[in-house]
């Protein structure tokens, strides 16, 4: 699958559907399980009507990790071959984390690279090497 990246700003916000958070806690990346599949995932999902694609990504954060206290750096705008949607990736240094709300997500874990068993496994490898060179780039840690 081929994948589009944009800068950031480059697509209407308006345009922006779904968004999806990079992230960080204690040196690891964070990864979520979904009720009902075995794979993992990092976290984000759809926008809600009227919301600001920064508070998506915030309540997404919460929603599917629990997340109390972050960081969130934007990296690009995205879309993939075929698709007339487009998201926004972010970077999320949590600094605080408190108990997984009731959601769809069913497990939380920290892997120091990608797990090997992705739900998007045509997608997310990518946007996690667009988030190394983002944080290479900008000497983030």
């Amino acid at each position: 699958m081929v994948i589009h990246f944009y800068d950031v700003d480059a697509i209407n916000e308006t345009e922006l559907s779904f968004t999806v958070i990079c992230a960080s806690y204690q040196g690891k990346w964070m990864y979520v399980r979904h009720k009902g599949r075995t794979s993992w995932e990092i976290p984000g999902g759809h926008r809600e009507e009227g919301e600001a694609i920064e508070e998506a990504a915030r309540r997404e954060l919460y929603e599917e990790t629990g997340c109390r206290e972050a960081d969130i750096i934007p990296i690009c705008e995205y879309s993939t071959d075929g698709s007339h949607t487009f998201g926004r990736l972010y970077f999320g240094r949590i600094q605080e984390i408190g108990p997984l709300p009731e959601s769809e997500i069913s497990e939380v874990e920290l892997f120091e690279d990608l797990p090997t068993s992705l739900t998007y496994s045509d997608i997310q490898p990518k946007l996690f090497e667009k988030t190394l060179d983002f944080i290479r780039e900008y000497e983030l840690t």
